[in-house]
């Protein structure tokens, strides 16, 4: 049996054991020649699919070597077609028995299989039927794949074998490659905006002490030589802020971020985040670097800042919609907790009412945050601003001057979901060490999300922070949405999976 011709059905076990034992024995049969191609030590590579075939005109008759995967292959006696895939697509090669010699072609026949590496050295032509290909001189091969590859119509369906083997996914699924490519354009993107308006990126470490920035249940782990217990990072805030207190004033990290949580389309347990805090401004600063980012980026990756992400249209065009709390909920849920301020059982009463689960005793601020969850996310398809956050789950952010049970806080929401966080930084140490003493009451009450004590960040702040406005954006969700992708899963690499 030969898998030479692409195969459109599932293979049985037994044919399955067939077509490896026959690869083990092409490749064992190289080996007693002399001619193993895992001893290759390099390829030659002059040109690329894409270069030639944007480039065909000056290109053509003219010598060049690719090097590439096997992906298909018409044997048609005395010549073939084959069409190998490199990195940016397809060619296809034109072998004749005349022009590569007997002995080689015989030898491609006998050793060759779909999914092997080769390099083919020729000239570029067109076919009769107008297809750009190499009409080869010489094919040589460089890795042999002992395993087939998945058939057309059935291998590739299976999602949760296309997280487990990347590798496959990659090299069958174009569309798959095309993401991951984008995925790095997103982020040099990124990098290219803030660099151009003057910030620094920076590293801060994985391995904490205190898991702070944020609330989420840790990962931790322990360090043998200092007797120490460590914790993956939740957040690099606390870090970054310390950079602004010491006169850097312009800071971004792009980095892994590791929470101990749920997973589901939007939640990986390690994600990659941006954070940026810019001194002298606040969070309406960071509303404005933040949608001008998102629509220089879609606009330099995708080409218009008009998207389609799951069928629905999205408009990433600055201004976006600015919409407080209390106005969102009001608007959406047809309650007005300014009615109520700061009435915390006139604010349960209200959430009953609408079906909302609240514990007794819930503070206003708490019950507010709720019924928006529960209430308002649903409705934020389109770009929106979500400002002015209760106090009671902003313990990083600066107070309303007018509102001190508010904070300036905004969180953007866009196809239903949160996609950044941002504030006017608190920068008074006396309030934010008040503010860490009720998280840890709350972690001693059972609250594993609640943030630990920071005294060095308090000490911190006794020097100085100037008034800074900070920025946290998922780089997952946010490549979600420009490459249209329903899963978190589809556009991480190697997404977290259980072991088989």
């Amino acid at each position: 049996m030969s898998d030479i011709e692409e195969r459109d059905t599932e293979l049985s076990q037994e044919e399955l054991s067939e077509l490896l034992q026959i690869r083990q024995d092409k490749l064992k049969s190289l080996q007693e020649q002399g001619r193993d191609p895992f001893a290759v030590t390099t390829a030659k590579k002059t040109t690329s699919s894409q270069e030639i075939n944007d480039n065909f005109e000056e290109m053509e008759n003219k010598d060049v070597y690719l090097s590439g995967r096997i992906m298909s292959w018409r044997d048609m006696g005395k010549a073939s077609f084959i069409d190998v895939h490199d990195r940016f697509g397809r060619m296809q090669i034109y072998i004749k028995i005349d022009d590569v010699g007997e002995e080689s072609y015989k030898d491609m026949s006998a050793h060759y299989d779909i999914g092997d590496l080769v390099e083919v050295g020729g000239f570029i032509f067109r076919t009769r039927r107008g297809e750009i290909s190499i009409h080869a001189k010489e094919i040589k091969l460089i890795a042999k794949s002992l395993l087939p590859l998945p058939e057309k119509f059935h291998g590739l369906k299976d999602t949760d074998m296309r997280y487990r083997q990347r590798y496959v996914d990659l090299f069958m699924n174009k569309d798959v490659r095309d993401t991951f490519v984008k995925r790095s354009q997103i982020i040099k993107a990124i990098r290219t905006f803030l660099d151009e308006k003057g910030f620094i990126e920076v590293e801060t470490p994985i391995l904490n002490t205190i898991a702070g920035g944020a609330a989420a249940r840790p990962f931790t782990t322990h360090h043998n030589t200092l007797d120490l217990d460590l914790y993956l990072r939740i957040a690099p805030e606390l870090y970054l802020k310390r950079l602004i207190v010491g006169g850097m004033e312009k800071v971004y990290e792009i980095g892994r971020l590791f929470r101990n949580e749920g997973m589901s389309t939007r939640h990986n347990p390690e994600f990659t985040t941006i954070e940026l805090y810019e001194a002298f401004t606040d969070y309406n600063g960071m509303m404005e670097i933040t949608e001008n980012m998102m629509s220089y980026v879609a606009n330099e990756v995708c080409g218009t800042d008009v998207l389609s992400y799951q069928g629905e249209e999205i408009v990433l065009k600055p201004p976006f919609r600015r919409l407080t709390m209390v106005d969102a909920v009001k608007e959406f849920a047809g309650v007005d907790f300014d009615s109520f301020r700061c009435d915390g059982k006139k604010a349960c009463d209200a959430a009953k009412a609408l079906h909302v689960e609240v514990k007794d005793g819930s503070s206003w601020g708490d019950v507010l945050n709720l019924v928006f969850e529960e209430k308002v996310e649903e409705h934020l398809l389109q770009p929106t601003f979500i400002t002015d956050y209760p106090v009671e789950v902003s313990p990083l952010t600066k107070r309303k001057p007018d509102r001190p049970e508010l904070t300036e806080r905004f969180e953007l929401f866009i196809t239903r979901r949160e996609l950044a966080n941002a504030y006017t930084e608190l920068n008074d140490p006396i309030d934010q060490k008040e503010r860490f003493e009720r998280q840890v009451a709350l972690r001693e009450a059972g609250d594993e999300e609640a943030t630990l004590m920071d005294d060095d960040f308090v000490t911190a702040l006794k020097y100085g922070m100037p008034p800074t406005g900070g920025m946290g954006m998922g780089i997952d969700r946010f490549v979600m949405l420009l490459t249209d992708s329903a899963s978190i899963r589809d556009v991480l690499l190697f997404p977290t999976m259980k072991p088989l």
